[in-house]
């Protein structure tokens, strides 16, 4: 057996009679390796170097138990793909299997990067220190480039931080990709000019990755500080080239992730993390989804928890925050998160710049109390 040292670990939650987990544990490490039974694996260099081993198993409910299985780094070929390939590649189409944990050696996180700027650069564009970033996302769609910008710029006078796409806006033809961003921009410029301090806008990107890099550099080249994308939509091992060259922080969008037979601190956490985002959005407990409080704080802690060599990523708790809750949103997360709200402050309609005013005196109140 190769050294231990150097390879992924892998656990997965799996539904097995207790009678026969030990073979069902075998058959899935066979599945993510050589697809072949083990007796038919006669190459002594295979057996040595590419067969991994079954590390743990241990009981997880009934007829549920974590699986955990250490494949040797050489079976992933430095690449991004072939990563998940080997993590989940086979096994993702077998429905008693679910993603539930991945720990990278060094080596391969080494490779992929992570996060390029990180929880710290968000604080360095907005110049929020000390407490939670406030953002929002312009929607709905339907709307030209002239009344997003109007939007942008009632949210950039009212003091939020980071002002995004709604992950829905595209290069519709009733609002061009062009036009929007170089709208929103000037928004927010000339919102800096009344208040002081510039609000940080950031465009999605979306489409093929011809177009997403096109997008890419019309956004910089207009002035854009950072962008969004939505890396299962695009692909993860996209996600991680453009990290590699991007040259701003990524705002990385969970649309598409429930395809996957994959815990959420896994995919959204750890994987998104590793493959490059800068900040992740997630659904919060108590909205429009069925996320669990552990799971958001688990989540939360697998962006932001201490990985040698890989920087920190930004939780982005979102889905339907109510204002009510926002006291008990930043109590989960403290101030190392940014709070993503949107339909709570567009249902105040004509009131809306003094409703955002208002939720940014609230956090920046309860951070004074916790300081």
């Amino acid at each position: 057996m190769s050294d231990l040292a150097d390879h992924l670990r892998v656990t997965y939650l799996v539904a097995a009679d207790p009678a026969h987990v030990e073979a069902r544990a075998e058959a899935l490490l066979l599945e993510q390796a050589v697809e072949l039974p083990r007796e038919a694996v006669r190459d002594p260099w295979v057996r040595e170097h590419i067969l991994g081993i079954v590390e743990d198993i241990e009981p997880a409910g009934p007829g549920r138990f974590r699986v955990t299985i250490a494949h040797p780094a050489a079976t992933t070929a430095g690449d991004p793909a072939q990563l998940l390939n080997v993590l989940f590649g086979n096994s993702s189409l077998q429905p008693d299997v679910v993603l539930a944990d991945v720990a990278l050696p060094a080596s391969a996180a080494a490779r992929l990067g992570g996060p390029r700027f990180g929880l710290d650069a968000w604080r360095a564009l907005t110049g929020a220190h000390g407490r939670p970033l406030l953002a929002t996302a312009l929607k709905p769609m339907g709307l030209p480039p002239e009344r997003i910008a109007g939007l942008c710029a009632t949210f950039a006078r009212a003091g939020l931080d980071v002002i995004k796409d709604d992950h829905g806006l595209a290069d519709h033809p009733f609002c061009p990709f062009a036009a929007r961003v170089a709208a929103c921009l000037d928004a927010v410029a000339r919102a800096a000019d009344a208040t002081g301090r510039e609000a940080l806008y950031v465009p999605n990107l979306v489409g093929t990755p011809d177009a997403v890099r096109r997008q890419l550099d019309l956004a910089r080249r207009l002035g854009a500080r950072a962008v969004m994308v939505a890396p299962m939509l695009l692909g993860l091992p996209f996600l991680a080239e453009l990290a590699a060259s991007a040259g701003v922080p990524i705002l990385a969008h969970p649309s598409f992730a429930g395809v996957l037979r994959a815990e959420e601190p896994a995919l959204l956490g750890t994987l998104f993390r590793h493959f490059g985002a800068d900040a992740v959005i997630f659904p919060h407990h108590g909205g429009r989804f069925a996320y669990s409080r552990a799971t958001c704080l688990a989540l939360a802690d697998a962006l932001r928890g201490a990985r040698p060599g890989v920087r920190a990523a930004l939780p982005v708790p979102a889905g339907g925050i109510a204002l009510e809750r926002v006291a008990a949103v930043l109590g989960d997360y403290g101030s190392d998160a940014m709070l993503l709200i949107g339909g709570s402050l567009y249902l105040a309609g004509d009131a809306l710049l003094d409703r955002t005013r208002d939720l940014v005196d609230q956090v920046a109140a309860l951070a004074r109390a916790a300081a």
